[in-house]
């Protein structure tokens, strides 16, 4: 079993940054690609980026691209998600998700692990 809790969400001005954390407890971290994926109001979660277990291979959505960064550290078992440039748009809760293979991928139901969610809101 493997737990996973995000933090670092909140209110931000548009412009502005954040950086999210998931802190990954359970089993070794370093064994499974991790991802991030948001869900707004209404809509279905969608994905944001992906890593692979050795942090060498990163996937981005194309609406995050070039202003966020997905990082881990597997020494500390956290997963971070850099975001610059917020915009509105942004506006979502914000899930940590875990593989059970090395692999980064983009789609949800890859996905076995799942965090609670951490709201992200950008103000115009």
């Amino acid at each position: 079993q493997v737990q996973l809790v995000e933090s670092g969400g909140g209110l931000v001005q548009a412009g502005g940054s954040l950086r999210l954390s998931c802190a990954a407890s359970g089993r070794t971290f370093s064994n499974y690609g991790m991802g991030w994926f948001r869900q707004a109001p209404g809509q279905e979660r969608e994905f944001v980026a992906a890593i692979d277990w050795s942090g060498t291979t990163t996937h981005y959505a194309d609406s995050v691209q070039g202003r966020f960064t997905i990082s881990r550290d597997n020494a500390k078992s956290t997963l971070y998600l850099q975001m610059n440039s917020l915009k509105p748009e942004d506006t979502a809760v914000y899930y940590c998700a875990g593989r059970i293979t090395r692999t980064a991928a983009a789609t949800v139901s890859l996905y076995a692990y799942w965090g609670q969610g951490t709201l992200v809101t950008v103000s115009s």
